[in-house]
């Protein structure tokens, strides 16, 4: 919601700053997110009327203006705009004058014609991103007046980011009974009487689903003046509020809606036919909307029609063919209450989002659609003219809402907010929310105003009382309740101390989504059926993840674009897949890898990262489990990644993840200029650790033994390892592989592996005997298990 401040205070004026009216608001739980000047700097600008308009003599578009601007002589002023006109009140830039963008106005000559100023378009006083010419002035605006003292454009606009309960304040109505109670300051609205009807003409009225539209209200304005614009007051109203202006019915609808909260809508009355009728969409009915886009309309949702077609979707948005235009005459404005269920996430389903759909869908105060209808007839005829009928109104007070009484107990909210709130206070605090008190033995009971739709239990009640109360008046208590602390055990996988190994590794943690677009889930895991949301946020967030690289790989994507080379993340997080009896969730641990191994420097040149690089941090994380050779890694296929650079890592049976490269096809589709590794560990196979032991050290000294032999390229060093391991004798402590080697003097087809084996015994010096009949074991395994042979 945004709005004036200036417009705020002619409801309710605080003696207090801005900054400190934005801190009271955020305070009360209305979280400003910005405050911004109403308009750009600029000074010497001042309200002119042009007296003549001449051709210019050397250029056929531009004009000569005489200005008059309060100052003596008319000023001589050389304009290139169409529509400047003898008799227009204009904004006027006098020579010295400095315009938003620093620009300065000086004496000029324009093709040989002196030019002492400049008549100023919207766009060049910083008001309107663009202008077709010169900005117009009411007839009445003041010759000599400071332009910005005349529109009042030193004002701050206030941007506040409503939670979704809080309908009620998206008006500015709203904002001022909040600032109203916190300032124990009165509110006082403009007048708004009521337009006693012009005519007897009423529009006949049908709603059929009177359940999502328990209150409609019509009226007739009948000729309007077609030639003219909204006034200028008006217009900066809306452009403060972050709103266009387009016709004078739309920004009257557009104003009262900002000021009372109340969406309302025009109808092109000379385009309907037969009666108005309020109901749910027929079979196969199109509607084409405003914004030109059509719809093929589901039949659960509510629609504005005639006896013919539908005209509007119901709390969201006017059709094309029945709107208002600039020839449009004759109004038919519309005011309803809709059910706030009936409007939600119908918007979305369609891709839409509009102000009146944000409002219905947090709830309209059901007693505001008269008000409105009759505040926007006054406007309507105060700027257009016309005449206007009676208010037709059609009311099914069976289905309006009803406030029920709430209970609210003196000692619940002491034990809720931890602190003694008198009693007189707390009943002061609601009344000034506008709420009536029944005394009761133990409190009041409450029923809240029909604005306030948030407001149901007990507690909502004693969320009020607290945050008028203030937050910052509630002292900071500890808790009484009793705590025991679980120590953790020592074998057991700890996720917090694996995302301190992977921040040491130099990855970062990122936090995405649990629903992910359902083309990257086909991507990524296109052997999981996946589970889509009822009512997903957003097309893109349509279904749940099955694994967290979508997360991940979308990270990455966002840093890439905006020339992030060198990517390290990871994220822990629940996956969710259908089981056999429902929804399935499971801890995992993913991370990712991009760009360079290291970062740029003189003394290294730079390399992209590999598969090892990234399984060595995988063998970090597992390492705080169990020693890294307990766990197996082995060639395998995954879907979403490389052929031939894929790994599954097992523990005993059970699969604890999978490691490797993107696939090139999903590298490619991602626009990925570099590839991409990834790994994902399910935390259930890693929660079960061993406890460290200690072995005392050998005081006799260690031999090592270097033994390279010949072996098959297919055979993996993890069963080399395990097949020595197996044959080694216990003074065997170490096993180190320090050289791979294919080449010249090795057939194709083999490799020579260079093992260093580190023997040591605990009683005794080793003899060489000893030596030779460990390094013999070993190398008679290899050889009768693998098929090696010792290098010659």
């Amino acid at each position: 919601m945004r709005f004036s401040e200036a417009w705020l205070r002619e409801w309710v004026n605080p003696q207090i700053t801005t900054q400190e009216l934005a801190d009271q608001l955020s305070m009360a739980g209305l979280e400003v997110d910005a405050v911004e000047p109403a308009a750009a700097r600029f000074q010497g600008v001042v309200v002119g009327t042009v007296i003549s308009r001449a051709p210019h003599p050397d250029a056929d578009k531009l004009s000569v203006c005489s200005v008059e601007v309060g100052e003596g002589e008319p000023l001589q002023i050389v304009c290139g705009a169409r529509n400047v006109a003898a008799g227009m009140r204009v904004p006027v830039a006098k020579v010295g004058a400095v315009l938003p963008g620093d620009f300065k106005i000086k004496q000029a000559k324009l093709r040989g014609v002196p030019s002492a100023g400049m008549i100023c378009s919207a766009s060049e006083l910083g008001l309107a991103e663009t202008s077709d010419g010169i900005l117009p002035l009411p007839a009445e605006a003041p010759v000599g007046r400071d332009f910005r003292d005349y529109l009042g454009l030193d004002d701050m606009c206030i941007e506040v980011d409503l939670t979704p309960d809080r309908g009620d304040c998206l008006s500015v109505a709203g904002i001022a009974r909040e600032v109203g109670v916190l300032n124990r300051l009165p509110v006082t609205a403009p007048d708004m009487p009521a337009v006693p009807p012009g005519s007897d003409e009423r529009f006949p009225v049908q709603v059929v689903a009177a359940a999502a539209c328990p209150r409609y209200a019509c009226r007739v304005v009948r000729g309007i003046d077609t030639a003219t614009r909204s006034p200028q007051w008006l217009l900066e109203r809306l452009r403060r509020s972050g709103m266009r202006a387009i016709h004078p019915v739309v920004d009257v609808t557009n104003y009262v809606m900002l000021e009372l909260g109340q969406p309302l809508h025009g109808f092109d009355l000379a385009r309907l036919e037969g009666e108005i009728c309020v109901r749910l969409a027929g079979p196969g009915e199109r509607l084409r909307l405003l914004d030109g886009s059509e719809l093929a309309l589901r039949e659960d949702t509510l629609v504005i029609a005639d006896a013919v077609k539908p005209l509007a979707l119901a709390g969201i948005m006017g059709g094309e063919h029945s709107g208002v235009t600039e020839g449009t005459v004759d109004v038919l404005l519309e005011s309803a209450f809709f059910a706030p269920l009936a409007i939600a996430g119908k918007a979305r389903t369609y891709g839409l989002h509009t102000d009146s759909s944000h409002r219905f869908e947090r709830g309209v105060d059901p007693q505001l659609q008269v008000r409105a209808i009759e505040r926007a007839t006054a406007l309507l005829l105060a700027i257009a003219g016309g005449t206007a009928g009676p208010v037709v109104e059609v009311v099914a007070d069976a289905h309006l809402p009803m406030a029920q009484p709430i209970r609210l107990r003196r000692e619940r909210v002491r034990r809720v907010l931890g602190v003694e709130i008198p009693a007189t206070e707390i009943a002061d605090i609601l009344r000034r929310l506008g709420m009536r008190l029944a005394p009761v033995a133990d409190g009041w009971d409450v029923v809240a105003p029909s604005a306030r739709f948030d407001v149901g239990i007990e507690v909502d009640l004693i969320e009020e009382v607290g945050r008028i109360y203030g937050y910052a008046r509630i002292p900071e208590s500890l808790s009484s309740a009793p705590v025991s602390i679980v120590a953790a055990r020592e074998a057991e996988f700890s996720l917090a101390r694996a995302k301190q190994t992977l921040v040491d590794r130099d990855y970062q943690e990122v936090v995405t989504y649990s629903f992910i677009s359902p083309e990257l889930a086909r991507q990524i895991t296109p052997d999981v059926e996946p589970i889509t949301l009822a009512n997903p946020i957003s097309a893109d967030l349509a279904v749940m993840r099955a694994s967290l690289w979508p997360g991940l790989l979308s990270t990455l994507c966002y840093n890439q674009a905006r020339q992030q080379e060198r990517v390290r993340l990871f994220e822990s997080g629940l996956t969710f897949r259908r089981g056999p009896d429902g929804l399935v969730q499971r801890p995992h641990l993913a991370g990712l890898l991009y760009g360079s191994a290291g970062r740029e420097q003189w003394g290294e040149a730079l390399r992209s990262v590999d598969f090892y690089d990234l399984k060595a941090d995988v063998e970090a994380l597992l390492g705080q489990v169990v020693p890294p050779g307990e766990f197996a890694f082995e060639a395998a296929e995954h879907l979403a990644l490389h052929p031939g650079q894929t790994a599954v890592v097992r523990r005993g049976e059970a699969v604890a993840g999978h490691l490797g490269m993107l696939h090139p096809a999903l590298q490619a589709g991602l626009d990925l200029p570099a590839p991409v590794l990834l790994f994902d560990l399910a935390l259930d196979p890693l929660a079960a650790g061993r406890l460290p032991a200690f072995a005392p050290l050998s005081k006799f000294p260690a031999i090592r033994r270097d033994l390279a032999f010949v072996i098959e390229r297919s055979v993996t060093y993890a069963a080399v390892d395990a097949c020595v391991r197996r044959a080694a004798p216990e003074i065997v402590r170490d096993i180190r592989l320090f050289d791979v080697y294919t080449g010249e003097k090795v057939d194709s087809g083999l490799k020579s592996l260079a093992l260093g084996l580190i023997l040591q015994g605990s009683a005794h010096t080793l003899t060489d005997k000893e030596v030779e009949m460990a390094t013999g074991a070993i190398r008679q395994a290899l050889e009768s298990e693998l098929a090696a042979k010792l290098r010659e």
